[in-house]
């Protein structure tokens, strides 16, 4: 170990949350319909797993596309070369085109000013590095992602100081909030560079509101700071209120072209809206040409493929399909939403009010022991080992109240999810409801033995692989 650095050996990468750890104890016991019918289903991942057979009959239609091929030639030698790190022009502009679609067409974004990274993960990090010193200083809402204490701080050096939101109204940004978090950084002798939200939320599966943009838009005006929109989950939103992106009241504002213009930043990905985390891409923009040129150089440590920047810039440069893409998949969000939601009333347990995202903001408090973080972490231990679902427990999103939880539910089949609905309303309903559980469960497995024929019991859905994050 001493011979080693101190980067490599410290334990402030966030792998001991407990957000991680559900993580951990899934891959141990992986559910699966049949090979592994009583292992932990995975509802702390937030993938779009909904809309794929989409994506697969756009490239079943469009194969030169994944072929490499450009009206009917192959262009596998020109991919399979080096290209720099400004990345594929053509790329560049369905990028900047598609999110412009995300938004309803009432914002533009310029091609020039949007910097290609391997994922969001990277896209935040960059923006770290440019914006803040080690020892620095962003200010973000709670409840907020797990991941950002290992992707803002791990190896920047920069620090987090949360704007404590509280139940009382729905988790909403006030201006109280932001003063009091500020004060704090400056008690713990910490420069402020900037704010960073997430818009949808996550965890909360909220769009911010026009009230919460301007009360942080005069907060960043105020105090010189910058402003990180992270806008990932911008294209799942399913039901109104619609999204507004932070562009947006800017352009309202007629704020274009002022210093303020310049320190507003967003981050942007195609993991959520299209379900492909494997593919790594994200991007940053930015209205500052410094910011543009330092990202632009440092995202050479994280380049998306040649390849794949072919391929989606095809697909996306497809505006039927676009269309017909974000379309659908809403619906089906909305859906499933819809499901998750009743099979949680069914059990006598609510959700925060949502209309975004892969997820809902599950409120659990009424089954603590005692209202504690202890009793949190001990009521989610039980969901783990004993229900056999992993969720993400608030306290792991910095949720300043117990018994909140994060359940995702677009990565898995209806199937799936009605299985874990069913363990959880056992779980809450008692003993002699998870023992009537128990006796249908091994009556089903029962069944399998006897090879019943299909049009009796069928199982005809097999649980993806899930990609990272």
């Amino acid at each position: 170990m001493g011979l080693l650095s101190k980067k490599a050996t410290c334990n402030t990468h966030g792998q001991d949350s407990s957000y991680f750890l559900g993580w951990e104890e899934y891959e141990k016991n992986p559910y699966d319909e049949i090979k592994n019918p009583d292992g932990i289903i995975q509802m702390g991942l937030a993938e779009n797993q909904l809309s794929f057979d989409l994506i697969e009959s756009w490239l079943a239609k469009n194969p030169d596309a994944a072929n490499f091929k450009r009206e009917g030639q192959s262009i596998f030698r020109e991919l399979a070369l080096f290209q720099d790190y400004h990345g594929l022009p053509s790329f560049k502009k369905a990028m900047a085109d598609f999110m412009s679609e995300n938004r309803g067409n009432r914002v533009s974004f310029n091609p020039n000013k949007l910097v290609l990274t391997a994922g969001a993960t990277s896209a935040n990090e960059t923006l770290m590095f440019c914006l803040a010193d080690r020892g620095d200083a962003f200010l973000l809402p709670t409840p907020y992602y797990p991941g950002f204490d290992r992707d803002l701080k791990w190896r920047t050096g920069a620090e987090i100081v949360p704007i404590q939101c509280t139940s009382a109204n729905g988790f909403r940004i006030t201006k109280s909030a932001l003063e009091e978090a500020y004060e704090q950084a400056q008690k713990l002798n910490l420069k402020v560079k900037g704010v960073l939200i997430t818009n949808p939320s996550n965890p909360l599966g909220t769009t911010t509101t026009r009230t919460e943009l301007n009360h942080l838009l005069d907060f960043i005006s105020r105090k010189k700071i910058h402003l990180i929109s992270d806008e990932i989950y911008s294209g799942t939103v399913f039901t109104s209120p619609g999204f507004i992106s932070v562009m947006e009241v800017l352009k309202d504002r007629k704020l274009e072209n002022t210093n303020v213009f310049d320190r507003v930043h967003i981050v942007y990905s195609l993991s959520k809206d299209l379900g492909l985390p494997g593919f790594r891409v994200g991007v940053i923009y930015s209205n500052d040409d410094f910011v543009v040129s330092a990202a632009t150089k440092m995202s050479s440590f994280g380049l998306i493929s040649s390849q794949t920047q072919y391929l989606l810039s095809t697909l996306l440069s497809d505006k039927n399909f676009t269309k017909n893409y974000l379309e659908e998949n809403q619906i089906r969000l909305k859906n499933r939403h819809k499901k998750l939601v009743s099979g949680l009333e069914a059990a006598g347990i609510e959700c925060l009010k949502s209309n975004a995202g892969l997820f809902c903001w599950v409120d659990m408090r009424h089954l603590l022991k005692s209202n504690t973080f202890e009793a949190e972490i001990e009521l989610w231990k039980k969901i783990v080992y004993e229900v056999k679902l992993n969720i993400s427990p608030g306290s792991s999103c910095h949720c300043n109240e117990p018994g909140w939880f994060r359940v995702c539910f677009a990565n898995m089949s209806e199937e799936t999810l009605k299985v874990a609905l069913d363990r959880l309303k056992g779980f809450v309903d008692g003993p002699s409801s998870t023992r009537r559980s128990q006796i249908e469960h091994q009556r089903l497995k029962n069944l399998r033995k006897m090879k019943v024929s299909n049009w009796v019991f069928r199982l005809s859905f097999h649980d993806r692989e899930p990609e990272e994050r």
